[in-house]
């Protein structure tokens, strides 16, 4: 007896009334999308529930890896399914279920019975009562534990009978493509990518804009922030990667600023950028990874100054966590070994050794009318080379 379906639990969804539809209908989209490269599969829904049924061979490691990457999936429940059947066939269907399951080891159970097909001569209740008597009079190893069960069997009788007793994780969350778009400044450190996926958690499309600065950054630190949007894309679909070339607004804010401003001033700039690609792209709101007090640029005060240049939302979902906190996520998301490579991203080559922490806003203006005679042509020339790639 082998899995032939899967039974996909909601959390979050069952709560959205009227608009419930619309929500369903975004994560079977998405879940389309997360299988199609693991086999045939048929997306439905049926009366509350979302059913995904293989249409032929497929792996079940692989089936289960991708489910576990939708979000809006709070759990992932393995199923047996058959025809409608008989009494003493569904007794057989369930007790073939539980030997396979789990043999003879002795275990506490409680079914749990959902008769949707009223047609059925038993009612829910007598249902789980009369398994349950099959069950330990074929396995008597096994005991009955209405509170705390080992085992919770379910079965459920629809126009097919579906028997399961198996709830895998999922990463729970809203279907993405429910709440709009952002731009993710993505760099190849440990937080972007992580703030990208709690974003894009909430039902976020997500597109990226990363600061590249050759000849001072490599090829190879380009190749990272790919590699780090492609692992992202596993939870919020493809991303469209915005390549900025920066090396000249941030020579130019090298020369012509105080050295102490530079991360801030450079930063107010990158935000620039992402608030214009930002609205070319239809997003309503920038992402970034910052958590207050970080690193210099990281500053409440900083942030003022960041925020100061942007008339869209900034988005810090990593705001309150501490360093650890956010490397547990990155070690979940698969992004922390891909991070950690040794490939300098724009930020870090013209970091100040005194950079201020405080920064007054009017003093940065002050700073930033210097490059008045060259930044308006820099930027055009810098919006004019991007370079756009989908990554997936």
């Amino acid at each position: 007896m082998e899995y032939n379906a899967f039974l996909i639990k909601y959390a979050e969804i069952g709560i959205k009334g009227k608009n419930r539809h619309l929500f369903e209908d975004a994560l079977i989209k998405q879940i389309k999308f997360a299988l199609d490269k693991v086999g045939e599969f048929v997306v439905r829904k049926e009366q509350g529930r979302i059913f995904v049924e293989a249409e032929g061979s497929f792996d079940y490691e692989e089936t289960i890896e991708a489910l576990g990457c939708v979000f809006g999936i709070s759990a992932i429940c393995p199923v047996v399914k058959a025809e409608s059947c008989e009494w003493e066939q569904l007794v057989k269907l369930v007790c073939d279920y539980v030997e396979h399951a789990y043999g003879d080891k002795p275990f506490t159970f409680k079914v749990m019975a959902r008769r949707a097909n009223k047609n059925y001569p038993k009612t829910s209740v007598e249902i789980a009562a009369d398994m349950g008597e099959q069950i330990l009079l074929h396995f008597p190893n096994t005991k009955v534990d209405v509170h705390t069960p080992e085992v919770m069997l379910h079965v459920e009788l629809r126009t097919q009978v579906y028997v399961y007793s198996v709830e895998i994780p999922g990463p729970g969350g809203m279907p993405v493509g429910t709440n709009g778009k952002a731009m993710l400044l993505l760099s190849g450190g440990i937080d972007s990518p992580v703030a990208g996926y709690m974003i894009s958690k909430r039902g976020v499309y997500l597109d990226a804009v990363y600061f590249h600065a050759p000849p001072y950054t490599s090829e190879r630190a380009k190749e990272k922030v790919v590699d780090l949007a492609r692992l992202v894309s596993k939870y919020s679909g493809p991303i469209h990667l915005h390549i900025v070339n920066f090396t000249d607004i941030q020579l130019a804010i090298y020369e012509k600023c105080p050295h102490d401003e530079l991360t801030i001033i450079m930063r107010r700039y990158m935000m620039r950028i992402a608030e214009h690609l930002a609205k070319e792209n239809h997003c309503q709101a920038l992402i970034t990874g910052e958590s207050i007090g970080q690193v210099a640029s990281q500053t409440m005060q900083s942030l003022v100054a960041t925020n100061a240049v942007c008339t869209m939302p900034a988005f810090r979902p990593l705001i309150g966590f501490d360093k650890q906190e956010i490397v547990d996520i990155s070690e979940k998301i698969d992004t922390y070994e891909t991070s950690i490579l040794p490939y300098e991203d724009c930020c870090t080559i013209f970091v100040a050794k005194h950079p201020v922490t405080k920064p007054k806003v009017s003093a940065i203006e002050h700073s930033e009318r210097k490059l008045c005679e060259v930044i308006d042509e820099l930027m055009e020339k810098a919006l004019d080379s991007i370079e756009t790639m989908v990554v997936k």
